[in-house]
């Protein structure tokens, strides 16, 4: 029901803001700029029904790594039974807010046992989903890539772009260490994850990061960490990410030199400064 925001509109917005907040970067390979986008129903009415209008805004902090207890040594999951994070036709599938306040309750009982985060599976607790923030991925014995295909999942932009460059290599018929066999988005089952060879998460804030422990129940799964395949994606999607390779597939956007207008008019940089303090 809300309306659309136009690309070019989108991609002025959030150039503007990184432009504003450039000196908040953190150096290459220490952290990220993070961007989130809200856009909410603000009109005048209370009624239970669609807002008459709607705003639009861009927060901008800079952030280190997302899974930090995790360090250098991989995130440590467990499979959700108990709780269920989306139904099957409902919106699990559509980013906002209702999707992330029931994940805090069983995700803070998980970090309290010890863990980075929970992957749900489905209401039949038999497969794969997504976890509370983050795509999953596994890698089987037969040298697949698999992640869980869209339905009742967020169709993350960085799991798309894991999925494209995967099949870029194995098309190229990349080979050694991390080389893949193939790639498939469709069901994921607990035994497929707890079988595998690797496992990673991927999301906005996550990036790439490996798996090293994945536990359901009484069953448990330890993965090298990183795997040849995960550190192959990874310095493929950094790679991209920091110019160090090039740019085939046209998905870097230069907020400092991309757009019509590079630079905010005065009142916009006057708001962004006003909104930074």
């Amino acid at each position: 029901m809300m309306p659309p925001v136009p690309e070019d509109f989108f991609l002025e917005l959030v150039s503007a803001l990184v432009r504003a907040n450039a000196d908040w970067v953190p150096p290459a390979g220490s952290g990220a700029l993070y961007l989130r986008p809200l856009l909410f129903g603000s009109g005048a009415g209370l009624g239970v029904g669609p807002s008459s209008e709607y705003t639009l805004v861009v927060y901008a902090a800079p952030v280190g790594e997302y899974f930090k207890s995790a360090g250098g040594g991989g995130a440590h999951m467990r499979l959700e039974s108990d709780h269920q994070r989306a139904a099957t036709r409902g919106v699990g599938d559509v980013k906002y807010a209702g999707n992330y306040a029931p994940c805090f309750l069983p995700q803070s009982q998980a970090r309290a046992d010890g863990f980075s985060d929970i992957i749900y599976l489905d209401e039949s607790g038999r497969w794969i989903e997504e976890a509370a923030a983050s795509n999953f991925f596994c890698v089987g014995q037969d040298g697949v890539l698999r992640s869980p295909g869209l339905g009742t999942i967020l169709p993350g932009v960085t799991r798309d772009s894991v999925l494209q460059l995967a099949r870029r290599l194995v098309d190229e018929g990349d080979v050694g260490p991390g080389s893949l066999r193939g790639v498939e988005a469709g069901r994921v089952s607990a035994q497929d994850a707890l079988g595998s060879v690797e496992a990673f998460v991927t999301g906005t804030g996550a990036g790439l990061t490996p798996v090293r422990r994945l536990v359901c129940g009484h069953r448990e799964a330890r993965f090298e960490c990183p795997g040849p395949a995960t550190q192959r994606l990874r310095d493929a999607l950094t790679g991209l990410q920091l110019e160090d390779q090039e740019d085939a597939l046209g998905w870097l956007w230069d907020p400092f030199t991309d757009g019509v207008d590079a630079k905010p008019l005065p009142e916009e940089e006057q708001q962004l400064e006003r909104t930074a303090a």
